[in-house]
């Protein structure tokens, strides 16, 4: 009887491919329009009053009102007035950003060039889903939070673009001020806080703190895979980047912190600090449990800041992005803000940043996005044809051998250390090394997680259709199922299902020579052979519908080229007639041949000691 033992060579190569999927998966490691307009040359306040319209300049010097029903006046306050000032819109040629005079607060975002997954208005920023507020104590001991007063709004045009002063006033010489300028173009806020006076208002021996809290807004269909790919991304210690996790709840205090990243998959909100500040406390929560069409958000991001005053005085500059988390788009800011996104571990991301990112971005110019992919796959199957040759003459070579294996496997069927042994001098003889088979593929990994990773942030393919696919970042319907399959969903994709079609064929392809009736463990490695396209077929169901266009196209070319190679390039008779020869030479062994050597003769000593004892 033979051994139904697995061949570890051939089994390498699927391990190691494997093993990526797996390593990512855990490790990774988803208007209402006003236009504000000019009356004045360069300035408009809009008020409300319950008596009487006041005139800026008298507005600004009598302060505004600071009573509530949540908080209690600063110490000195003399506005007692109930004034209430009307929401202000900023808009230029991709935002239009409406704040409120309650806190000073950004309280909608909508980006005008695009549109979630149902066709709707894109808000990042809507129905109080985010809160930026600073907290303090008065010398009194009173406990300051800014988003439950009232900010005064003067608005300031000019030809950079619009700036809006939200100012919270104490007296005629104590302000607050938070001030926001919006170019004319761009997703770039610039965002300061400034202070005049607050020298005898503030307790500058106590934490100041300023809030950043944000629950993000569903924008793509699969809440799951939105979510997969939403961290809270920062940047720290000059250019290292950490994150939190993506898939459970947790928090993080880091110091020398320069910017803070809330990540949505396609779309980010990055707060660049100007001075690096330490003890910053990071949090991240999941706001839903399962699929489904009435969640709404998907994360809550919560930052705490501590901010240093300038002499008693608040002096904090900083920037705020709103828009897409487009490499093409962040690339262009400072700070390295690109690096919010998750290009892939070590080498994968160098291989996305400098060849799969421009090639795509130059592909996509003058074909759809659907072309693109399929253009790239062809450049990337034609760049790696040699390993592909080199993978199929060490399976030619292999398949030569396979009768004298036999003869070995039966001759020594009862001496697994020989029948070793022997199979290493025929390999050593024959010039044959059964590791060529597999080195290829290991060779081909960096370029396959690489794409692997490419896909799921490569913003130019969000809302590109191609054939029957609305969405080429997000997976294609063609049946909704009126119930759901663990792991595969309540839907079925075609591209999944074709490119686990080419799979097992190309997987029948190469490994058919490995498969015959005398080799030990065969119907092992045809089960292997079998279930890989299934274990795809149920991770693509969910995944970018490009990845699974990119898979499918890529296995047919490779059966082609390997059709090719075989009819047309190999001939396996010279092959033959090249290993005879190599047997009549005498034999050099390397040094990881004699390794192998010396190691398989110890083994055989210590074997023969043993059945002496």
């Amino acid at each position: 009887m033979e051994e139904n033992k697995i061949d570890p060579y051939q089994i390498l190569g699927f391990v190691l491919l494997m093993a990526a999927f797996v390593w990512y998966i855990y490790t990774i490691p988803e208007p209402e329009q006003r236009i504000i307009e000019n009356s004045k040359e360069n300035l408009e306040i809009s008020v409300q009053s319950d008596d009487s319209s006041l005139d800026s300049e008298n507005k600004i010097s009598k302060g505004l009102n600071l009573n509530d029903e949540n908080s209690k006046p600063f110490v000195g306050s003399e506005n007692k007035s109930k004034i209430k000032f009307d929401d202000v819109v900023l808009e230029n040629d991709d935002l239009i950003l409406k704040f409120s005079s309650k806190g000073g607060l950004l309280t909608e975002a909508l980006l005008k060039n695009f549109t979630d997954f149902r066709g709707d208005p894109l808000y990042m920023i809507k129905d109080g889903n985010q809160n930026i507020n600073l907290n303090f104590y008065s010398l009194n001991g009173q406990l300051i939070n800014t988003s439950n007063y009232d900010f005064q709004p003067v608005v300031d045009k000019n030809y950079d673009g619009t700036k809006l002063s939200m100012i919270l006033s104490i007296s005629e010489n104590q302000f607050l001020n938070f001030e926001y300028t919006l170019p004319k173009n761009g997703f770039m806020i610039n965002f300061s806080i400034k202070s005049s006076g607050f020298r005898n208002v503030i307790d500058n021996q106590r934490t100041i703190q300023l809030n950043w809290d944000l629950k993000v807004l569903r924008q793509a269909k699969s809440v799951e895979y939105e979510n997969r790919y939403s961290q809270l991304y920062y940047q720290y210690e000059g250019d290292e980047t950490d994150y939190l996790s993506s898939y459970s709840d947790s928090d993080k205090t880091e110091n020398s912190v320069s910017w803070i990243s809330y990540g949505q998959h396609f779309f980010n909100s990055i707060l660049v600090l100007n001075n690096p500040t330490d003890e910053v406390v990071f949090e991240s929560k999941k706001l839903f449990e399962d699929e489904g069409k009435d969640v709404l958000f998907t994360k809550n991001y919560i930052s705490s800041i501590p901010l240093v005053l300038d002499n008693s005085e608040f002096n904090s500059k900083m920037n705020l992005y709103i828009g897409p988390n487009d490499y093409d788009i962040l690339k262009n800011y400072d700070d390295n803000i690109y690096e919010s996104i998750y290009f892939g571990w070590g080498i994968f991301g160098w291989i996305n940043r400098f060849i799969y990112f421009p090639l795509f971005g130059f592909l996509s110019k003058y074909f759809s996005a659907g072309l693109a992919v399929i253009f790239m796959t062809i450049i990337t199957r034609l760049a790696m044809s040699p390993v592909t040759y080199k993978t199929y003459v060490s399976q030619a070579r292999m398949k030569v051998l396979k009768p004298e294996i036999a003869e070995l496997n039966e001759k020594y069927k009862n001496d697994a250390a020989k029948k070793q042994q022997e199979t290493m001098k025929l390999y050593n003889k024959a010039g044959a090394n059964p590791l060529l088979g597999c080195v290829p593929a290991l060779f081909q990994l960096p370029v396959f997680y690489a794409l692997f990773c490419f896909f799921p942030i490569a913003f130019p393919l969000r809302g590109k259709s191609f054939l029957w696919a609305d969405d080429l970042s997000s997976y294609d319907v063609i049946a909704e199922l009126p119930f759901s399959i663990p792991w595969y969903g309540d839907h079925v994709s075609l591209l999944p299902i074709l490119a686990s079609i080419a799979i097992f064929f190309y997987t029948m392809m190469s490994s058919g020579a490995q498969m015959q009736s005398s080799q030990p463990g065969m119907p092992n490695m045809k089960f292997i052979m079998y279930l890989m396209p299934v274990m795809m077929l149920f991770f693509f169901n969910n995944y970018a519908s490009a990845f699974s266009l990119y898979y499918f196209v890529s296995n047919i070319i490779t059966i082609m080229l390997m059709l090719m190679i075989k009819h047309f390039i190999i001939d396996e008779e010279k092959i033959h007639l090249q290993i005879q020869e190599n047997k009549k030479k005498p034999t050099t062994q390397n040094r990881f041949q004699r390794k192998m050597q010396e190691m398989m003769d110890k083994a055989e000593e210590q074997r023969k000691l043993q059945n002496r004892k």
